[in-house]
C-alpha cells in the first residue's frame, strides 16, 4: 500500500454505527496504517482498472493461519459487494501466502459483514472482549480452511 493510499483509508467515515471502523477512533490502529514501518508489506491496496481506490486488505501470518483485515470504502458499503471483494482478496491471500487456513475478527454488533463472512465459508471459532476505540468491545473471531 503506498502511503498516498494510506492516507486517503484513514480519511474514510462511515455511517453509524459503522463509524466503530474509522481509523481515527483508535490511535494505536491508525499509527499502523501511516506509519510506512509499522505498516510494512501487511497492507495492500485495492483499485479499479482506472486507479481509484475503493478499499484494502491486510495480511498476517501467524504460523500456517493468513489473518485478514479488510475494508470497503464507506461509500461502496451496503451495496452487496462484500462477496465479490472478500473473494477476491481470498483469492490474492492464498495465491500469495499459501496458508492452510483464514482467520478474521469483526465486532459481533456488524451482522452485516458476518453473513458475508458466513456465505464465503467462515465460521465462528471463538467470541471475545478486545480493548479498542476507548472501550472494550465483544469480538468473534471467525475461520475457513484457505
Amino acid at each position: 500500500m503506498a502511503q498516498k493510499d494510506a492516507e486517503a483509508v484513514a480519511q474514510w467515515r462511515y455511517p453509524e454505527p459503522f463509524s466503530f471502523y474509522d481509523w481515527t477512533a483508535d490511535e494505536n490502529d491508525l499509527a499502523e496504517l501511516l506509519d510506512p514501518l509499522l505498516r510494512g508489506e501487511a497492507y495492500f491496496a485495492v483499485e479499479t482498472d482506472d486507479g481509484d481506490l475503493v478499499g484494502y486488505f491486510s495480511f498476517k501470518p501467524v504460523g500456517t493461519t493468513l489473518v485478514l483485515g479488510l475494508g470497503l470504502r464507506p461509500d461502496l458499503t451496503g451495496r452487496r459487494l462484500g462477496g465479490s471483494f472478500l473473494s477476491a482478496g481470498l483469492t490474492f491471500g492464498r495465491e500469495r501466502f499459501a496458508p492452510d487456513d483464514f482467520s478474521l475478527a469483526v465486532a459481533t454488533f456488524n451482522e452485516r459483514a458476518i453473513k458475508v463472512y458466513e456465505r464465503a465459508g467462515f465460521a465462528p471459532a471463538r467470541v471475545y472482549m478486545h480493548e479498542t476505540n476507548g472501550a472494550e468491545w465483544e469480538f468473534v473471531e471467525m475461520r475457513r480452511r484457505a
